[in-house]
């Protein structure tokens, strides 16, 4: 019964032998429930998804054994790529919105665990059993409904690892032949791409704590010359915080109107550009005031890959300062684009 927490996954370097090997989807984690009529999609923090989804709910009755609980991942795929930003756009408090845009960017599930069908907990069993349990229970399933490939090949993982970046997936899963389901524990392993690009370091976000550095704003400029906001940095000691503080005081602008962001207090300037002090819907309440800095700073950062080639996904962490290269050269151009992949190559279907 929900909730259920999901398995969860830490970092390696290398891809480990000897495993299932599965691709790490982009989108929202998924613990489906499904009892005849009744769906639940509940998601990694416990609350549940079911009402901003209802094309998946309907695709789960339809296509799902009678009675069974599986782990996946809700994604949206547009011209045969993940789109997270589009997957985002669904969660909506109105629900006249959440039906039009299941029309407009409806969403799938892929399953890849199953913990339990009918009336028997699979928790316990080791994950090559709920493998087979799981192929052989969506054995011919359609879309939106697909069940995740794996392989225990280690040769095709690594093929995977590179070409699968070109569909919007960021890298791959390797879970132990013998594991049980294991809520809420990191008892798999992922593998993520890593590069580092060099950013302007344009301004910062104060930490809840305090008068100290929460997070540094990133900024690249585009082929016009616009310096873009594409992320941040955050993964900071205390200490360290404290003292960017001091070091930042000499680009601190004390009027903003000679930011290239300065615009991000006009509300009209959010609908075209994401910008540093955007309200979202994920940040609810939160405080989003930022300080400006002159855009003279330049720092290499670390990132997994960028969504829709215009931002990082996820928190960049910090390397180092960069004072041989100037704000100038900090363009999207530096960026490695991974090769284009279909997502229905590795899916099958349309």
């Amino acid at each position: 019964m929900p909730p259920v927490k999901p398995m969860l996954a830490k970092s390696v370097a290398k891809i480990p032998p000897d495993m299932q090997y599965e691709a790490k989807w982009d989108g929202f984690r998924a613990i489906v429930f499904r009892d005849g009529d009744e769906v639940e999609l509940g998601s990694r923090t416990g609350k549940p998804l079911t009402r901003y989804f209802p094309e998946v709910v309907a695709a789960v009755r339809e296509r799902l054994p009678k009675r069974c609980v599986m782990d996946g991942e809700i994604v949206v795929a547009r011209e045969g790529h993940l789109d997270f930003d589009a997957l985002t756009e669904r969660i909506h408090p109105a629900d006249s919105r959440v039906r039009t845009l299941a029309e407009r960017t409806p969403a799938s599930f892929v399953a890849f665990d199953v913990l339990a069908l009918g009336d028997e907990s699979l928790l316990d069993v080791p994950l090559a059993d709920r493998r087979e349990l799981l192929v052989r229970a969506l054995a011919g399933v359609t879309p939106p409904v697909h069940v995740a490939p794996a392989t225990r090949d280690v040769e095709v993982a690594r093929g995977w690892f590179e070409q699968y970046e070109g569909a919007g997936l960021d890298g791959v899963i390797a879970k132990p032949l013998d594991s049980r389901y294991r809520q809420d524990e990191r008892a798999m392993f992922k593998i993520k791409h890593e590069r580092t690009a060099d950013a302007v370091v344009a301004g910062y976000r104060l930490h809840k704590s305090g008068p100290v550095v929460g997070s540094l704003l990133l900024g690249l400029y585009d082929e016009g010359g616009t310096l873009q906001h594409v992320g941040v940095s955050a993964a900071f000691s205390m200490k360290r915080r404290a003292e960017l503080i001091e070091e930042l005081e000499p680009l601190r602008m004390e009027d903003v109107s000679g930011h290239p962001w300065a615009a991000w207090a006009e509300e009209a300037a959010h609908e075209t550009a994401r910008l540093p002090g955007a309200p979202s819907r994920w940040s609810g309440k939160k405080d989003l005031s930022w300080v400006p800095l002159r855009p003279e700073l330049v720092a290499e950062v670390a990132y997994d890959h960028m969504e829709n080639g215009r931002r990082f996904r996820h928190t960049a962490r910090f390397r180092r300062w960069r004072p041989d290269r100037t704000p100038g050269s900090c363009t999207f151009a530096q960026l490695e684009e991974p090769v284009r992949y279909d997502l229905a190559e590795i899916l099958g279907g349309p």
